[in-house]
């Protein structure tokens, strides 16, 4: 008997409901959507390598989001100053991908 039945079983009255409409990622997330297309860039800051991306507009709350989903999906960390996302590491292909997934132009600038 797996979970189904059982609670069938204790509320045989109950109707589960279905989500009628799709909830995007970036509802999801609680990030803001922007037309431009975000610029996703490799740096080296005192010698060590960075993913810089630039061209983003939200508020500073939408920026938190961003990176904390980012560093997450990756592993890594980073930060957020002056309307750039610092990731640590030259991480563009991933970056690009998750952003193009959670609905974000991308464009990919230098080597």
């Amino acid at each position: 008997m797996d979970l189904k039945d059982q609670l069938k079983d204790l509320f045989p009255d109950h109707e589960p409901q279905e989500n009628s409409q799709p909830v995007s990622k970036s509802e999801e997330l609680n990030i803001w959507m922007q037309d431009d297309p975000l610029i996703c860039e490799y740096s080296k800051r005192k010698g060590k390598a960075n993913t810089l991306i630039k061209g983003y507009s939200g508020a500073k709350k939408d920026f938190q989001n961003l990176t904390k989903v980012l560093k997450k999906e990756i592993g890594v960390g980073g930060s957020h100053k002056e309307e750039i996302i610092i990731i640590q590491g030259d991480y563009r292909d991933q970056i690009m991908k998750i952003l193009k997934d959670i609905g974000f132009n991308v464009k990919r600038v230098g080597g």
